[in-house]
C-alpha cells in the first residue's frame, strides 16, 4: 500500500489507508529516512491488526470464529485480551456494547439514504445477538451457530494504541497517530509544543468544531456525522442498542474524550452515545474530559 510521505515545517506527515479510514502519522523529525521507516512501520501494524480482526477478511481470527458453527475455537493471546475487553464492555454497559451485534447490519445499512428497516425486521434478528449466549473461557471460546462477532467497535482505537507503542519503541521523536480520527501522542515535539489537532464539526467535514492540544494520552471520537439514515425528516444515527436492535435516537451528534489510550477513550465515548440524553451526565460521572456536540 501506497505511503504518502510529505513534510511541514519541522515535521513529517505519513498518509495512508486502513481499516477503511484515511490514517496518518506526524513524526517530529527532520530525517526523512526516519519518517519513512517509522511510517512504514505504522502502515505495516495497521494492515496486521485490519487483516487479523476485520471482519470482512476470510483469513483472519475473527472469520475464524465466525464460521465455527457452534464447535470450539482456541485462540491466540491477543484476540484474547480483546475477547477479555469487549466482554467487560459489556458487563459495564449493561448490554449495551455486544460484539456479537454487527449482524443487525443485515436490517441497517447506514449509507446516507432513507431506508429505514421495519421493528418487525429488527426484532427478527435479536435472537442471534447477545454476548450472554457465548461461552467464553480463555483461551476457548463456542460460538452458537447462526451468531457472529464484529471487532469493528474497537479495532481501529486498538490499531492506534498499538502502532503508537511500535513507534515509541523504534524512535525517541515526538510522534502523532491519527487513524480516522482517533488519535494517540507520545510526546511534545522539539520546540516544546504539542500537537494541535481538530475535532470534525458533524455535517461539515471540512471544518473543525474544536481545535486541541494533545502532546500525551489519547483523543477518540463516535458519531453520526458519516453513518446514518434520514426518512421524512427524522435523522437515524448509526449507534444501535443492540438490546433493541434499534439506534439510540436521544444520541449527540459527536462525543469526543481524552484518555490514556485510545482503547480507552473509545469506549468511553461509545458508552456516552449510547447513553443518549445523558450522554454528559454519563462522562462526568466518569471524570474525564470531553466534548459533546448536539
Amino acid at each position: 500500500m501506497t505511503i504518502a510521505l510529505t513534510r511541514s515545517g519541522s515535521h513529517h506527515r505519513a498518509a495512508f489507508t486502513a481499516m477503511a479510514s484515511p490514517c496518518e502519522v506526524l513524526v517530529d523529525t527532520a530525517d526523512p529516512l526516519e519518517a519513512r521507516l517509522l511510517a512504514e512501520a505504522a502502515r505495516d501494524e495497521a494492515l496486521r491488526i485490519e487483516h487479523k480482526f476485520s471482519r470482512y477478511r476470510d483469513d483472519g481470527a475473527v472469520a475464524a470464529i465466525n464460521a465455527s458453527a457452534g464447535r470450539p475455537v482456541r485462540v491466540d493471546d491477543e484476540t484474547a485480551d480483546l475477547l477479555d475487553f469487549a466482554a467487560r464492555c459489556h458487563d459495564v454497559s449493561d448490554g449495551a456494547f455486544d460484539i456479537t451485534s454487527g449482524v443487525l447490519r443485515r436490517a441497517w445499512r447506514f449509507d446516507g439514504g432513507d431506508a429505514v428497516p421495519t421493528r418487525a425486521a429488527c426484532r427478527a434478528l435479536l435472537p442471534r445477538v447477545g454476548w450472554r449466549r457465548v461461552t467464553w473461557r480463555r483461551p476457548e471460546l463456542v460460538l452458537p451457530a447462526g451468531m457472529e462477532i464484529d471487532l469493528g467497535g474497537l479495532g481501529k482505537e486498538y490499531a492506534v494504541d498499538r502502532t503508537a507503542a511500535e513507534l515509541v519503541r523504534r524512535t525517541r521523536a515526538a510522534v502523532l497517530v491519527n487513524f480516522g480520527g482517533d488519535l494517540r501522542a507520545s510526546g511534545r515535539r522539539r520546540d516544546g509544543q504539542p500537537w494541535r489537532v481538530g475535532v470534525e464539526r458533524p455535517g461539515a467535514p471540512d471544518g473543525a468544531a474544536l481545535q486541541l492540544e494533545l502532546a500525551e494520552g489519547a483523543l477518540a471520537t463516535s458519531g453520526d456525522a458519516r453513518r446514518f439514515l434520514l426518512r421524512e425528516g427524522v435523522r437515524y444515527p448509526h449507534i444501535l442498542d443492540p438490546r433493541t436492535a434499534w439506534p439510540v435516537m436521544d444520541a449527540p451528534r459527536s462525543v469526543t474524550v481524552l484518555g490514556d489510550t485510545c482503547l480507552e477513550a473509545g469506549m468511553l465515548a461509545t458508552f456516552a452515545m449510547l447513553a443518549g440524553a445523558d450522554a454528559e451526565a454519563f462522562l462526568r460521572d466518569q471524570g474525564v474530559r470531553h466534548w459533546v456536540i448536539r
